[in-house]
């Protein structure tokens, strides 16, 4: 029970961190800063709710879920790393981490399609652990194209600045969407902790849209005008 309230406490803060991130100005102090310590809340949610999770089952969605968050942060940051050899184990070792995953999401994706379990009001909806076949196995795909990403970087050594702000700011955004995914897909955890209108559908989607906005919208500028990137 330790670990739930700084799982809980650790996702709030990684939201946050996460929006003003992706808010301010690109390379700067409150950018590098913010960007960092949303690493550190979003390494601590996924480890201490994977950890959560397995205590119920070790084949139970969250602990596949912790994993992938700690999996995209971590090569997210190495990425605008300069390169080191922590750096590259980190990433060789999270190759490892990915390509787990995706067998893990394609697993579980399989085990959700066999289950007599459905999502109310849709017969064809079949779930595991309340998480659809379907979300599954895009994670699957997501996770997928992120290794297939990380063995092209293995093999070039190198990136350009566009591809590595690219890589870094896809990666750090699809961290934040799981985030707040996990938090605004349940109405009661919503209603339990946010005003009761923000329980409702359309208020529960709008935060996990703007998470994906933003991100095309940053790749969009990334790709298109290169902007500046700072190390450290």
């Amino acid at each position: 029970m330790t670990l739930l309230p700084v799982h809980v406490v650790a996702g709030g803060v990684a939201m946050v961190l996460g929006a003003i991130a992706l808010l301010v100005s690109k390379g700067g102090t409150l950018h590098r800063r913010s960007g960092l310590l949303f690493v550190v809340a979003m390494l601590t949610m996924g480890i201490s709710g994977s950890i959560l999770a397995s205590r119920h089952s070790l084949t139970n969605t969250n602990v596949l879920g912790g994993f992938v968050a700690v999996y995209f942060v971590a090569t997210a940051l190495t990425t605008v790393r300069p390169v080191a050899l922590w750096t590259s184990r980190l990433n060789a070792a999270m190759l490892v981490v990915g390509i787990a995953l995706v067998a893990m999401e394609i697993g579980f994706g399989s085990m959700a399609v066999a289950s007599s379990t459905t999502i109310p009001g849709c017969s064809w909806c079949r779930t595991l652990d309340g998480v659809p076949f379907f979300m599954l196995f895009f994670l699957a795909t997501i996770t997928a194209l992120a290794v297939i990403g990380d063995i092209r970087l293995m093999r070039s050594r190198t990136l350009g600045t566009g591809s590595k702000l690219a890589r870094h700011l896809w990666r750090m955004c699809f961290a934040l969407f799981i985030a707040v995914g996990s938090f605004f897909s349940i109405p009661a955890r919503v209603a339990r902790i946010l005003p009761q209108a923000f329980a409702t559908p359309a208020m529960r989607t709008l935060p996990i849209a703007l998470v994906l906005v933003a991100m095309f919208y940053w790749l969009w500028r990334v790709r298109g005008r290169r902007l500046p990137v700072r190390h450290g």
